[in-house]
């Protein structure tokens, strides 16, 4: 059959633009088929299969982060409450595959240069402290979860009970500060039962100077004075043998002190006491790395972990549907004063610089004395 004058010109001039010759042209002339496979060749050759490929998954994301604007907007006109609580755990997840990936990279760190954790960084020691925590925290939820259709009865328990199942990373604004709150009481009903128990233990100091002076330290925190590092410095000699060092320390006494660390108090007096130590040596290890890195270098976020704030839209969901007012959602959760035993939500970004200077100086001074790096936040 004879080919028409212009599918011949059409596909002569289709080679022509890609610069080939396909086999079969005798002088200009050439049939349409050969012309398109060699041309679907040339298209092949010139895009890679791994070109095409991220080009897909490209695409394949704009589409994903397109329908999920959708879907948030939907929940934020029709479901307001629903949109907050959404939001909160998205951004817990994100949270929390971030603070995993930090901590990947500082145990790779630590394995590959043979770091020891007392030779981290502040920040690199902290960052480990609190996923440790918030691991184990999450250990319950992730086994009730592990029947099948369990799922279902976990997210009951969350909603229902998130201050004891979910970690920090799913709290609300509000919940943050409600829940701070209610952890610092807690710790502070058991100060009074251990002020008295110091009291107690006045007569059995040998030294009669020494008594004095842990009478009136004991007098003047009991009347909510702060003491002085030097007043506090004075008796640290006691706490490092009888009768008030970490191994001298009756079972009851520090069962009192386990909330002070947000240990559990109801295990055995010998669990009891290996685990106040082992809180004690890391607060000891924090505070040095803290004093080489700087009170000053430390940013607001540090010292009083304030969440960074949510878009504009977001603010005015949480006060819209009362789960915060526009002013919390700077929220202020456990961290350096904190830490040590300081509700830092009352206090200024200045006076918690302060405070912890003070800290620092009478932590400095303490070289394996568990005991008084324990009993130090009461004051």
């Amino acid at each position: 059959m004879s080919l028409s004058l212009a599918g011949v010109c059409r596909g002569s001039a289709l080679v022509l633009l890609h610069g080939i010759r396909p086999a079969g042209v005798k002088n200009g002339i050439c049939t349409p088929v050969l012309v398109f496979s060699r041309l679907s060749l040339t298209l092949c050759n010139h895009y890679s299969s791994s070109k095409a490929r991220l080009g897909l998954s490209r695409h394949v994301a704009s589409r994903l982060r397109w329908a999920n604007e959708k879907y948030e907007k939907f929940l934020q006109r029709r479901f307001p409450r629903f949109y907050v609580l959404y939001h909160t755990f998205m951004t817990g997840f994100r949270l929390l595959f971030q603070n995993a990936k930090e901590v990947r990279i500082i145990k790779t760190k630590m394995i590959s240069n043979n770091v020891k954790f007392q030779n981290l960084s502040y920040r690199e020691m902290e960052t480990l402290r609190q996923f440790r925590r918030d691991m184990i925290k999450a250990i319950p939820l992730v086994l009730i979860s592990v029947p099948p259709f369990a799922n279902y009865l976990v997210f009951v328990l969350m909603y229902f009970f998130p201050r004891q199942l979910l970690i920090r990373h799913f709290w609300t604004p509000r919940q943050q500060v409600e829940f701070q709150r209610i952890y610092h009481s807690r710790r502070a009903e058991n100060h009074v039962a251990i002020l008295t128990g110091l009291t107690k233990t006045v007569p059995a100091v040998g030294d009669s100077r020494l008594q004095s002076r842990l009478l009136d330290l004991c007098n003047k925190v009991q009347s909510g004075a702060q003491p002085s590092v030097p007043e506090i410095q004075a008796v640290k000699g006691l706490f490092s043998g009888p009768p008030l060092g970490m191994k001298r320390l009756d079972a009851d006494h520090m069962r009192l002190l386990c909330p002070l660390f947000f240990l559990t108090p109801w295990l055995p007096a010998f669990a009891v006491s290996h685990r106040l130590r082992g809180q004690a040596l890391e607060l000891l290890q924090l505070d040095r790395a803290l004093h080489r890195l700087g009170v000053h270098e430390l940013s607001e976020s540090e010292l009083r972990q304030v969440r960074p704030p949510a878009g504009s839209s977001v603010k005015h969901m949480l006060s819209r549907v009362g789960f915060a007012k526009p002013h919390s959602v700077h929220v202020i959760t456990l961290q350096a004063c904190y830490l040590r035993g300081v509700d830092s939500s009352r206090l200024s970004v200045a006076e918690c610089q302060d405070w912890l200077i003070q800290w620092l100086k009478l932590s400095n001074q303490l070289k394996g004395n568990f005991s008084l790096s324990a009993k130090a936040s009461l004051e």
